[in-house]
């Protein structure tokens, strides 16, 4: 029987499948316990599930704040008010009454907020866990804990700014008169 399999294969993998098959098969027919690095076929990742989703709702929101954004200006493309409709769903507004940029200026504000959440939650955990890791190469290995403080940041990395343009900039902003007028403050 495992002759027909190998015969019908067409290419390596599905040739490496049949034989592993077969193998697995022997081992429960004869009782042997069967080796856990092959059986592990799907490879854990160094980004964990939960992120990939919140990086996926923040995707999700900016596309459906871009479509509201771009009905609240005038475009009733089929797909946006699909969208749009789609975005409103359960709140008995409807696309031709007038206060409808109300609403969907309030669904933009909310999305933006989540969004904002769902930020922060990603960056407290980066946040944490750099830390923990600081903790573990200091409790382990102090001299690459060291190290890795001593490094520059990617952002800050780089020739700063001229000092004779900086000087310059500056005191030309500030030598300059200005009448700035003192406008009407409402107390509420």
């Amino acid at each position: 029987m495992l002759v027909t399999y190998l015969e019908a294969s067409r290419d390596l993998c599905e040739t490496d499948s049949v034989i592993f098959d077969t193998a697995v098969a022997l081992c429960r027919i004869v009782g042997a316990k069967i080796p856990m690095t092959r059986r592990a076929t799907k490879q854990s990742s160094a980004i964990p599930a939960w992120r990939k989703i919140i990086k996926d709702r923040i995707a999700k929101a900016r596309v459906l704040i871009g479509r509201l954004t771009s009905f609240r200006s005038g475009n009733n493309r089929p797909r946006v008010v699909r969208t749009v409709r789609m975005a409103l769903a359960g709140t008995n507004i409807s696309l031709s009454k007038p206060h409808i940029t109300q609403k969907l200026t309030e669904r933009i504000v909310d999305l933006k907020q989540k969004i904002a959440a769902w930020g922060k939650r990603i960056r407290r955990f980066d946040l944490r866990s750099r830390w923990f890791n600081q903790n573990r190469l200091f409790q382990g290995d102090q001299k690459r804990l060291e190290k890795s403080l001593e490094q520059p940041e990617v952002c800050g990395a780089g020739p700063g700014p001229d000092q004779a343009n900086t000087v310059t900039f500056w005191r030309g902003l500030w030598s300059n008169p200005v009448n700035h007028s003192e406008g009407h403050y409402y107390s509420v």
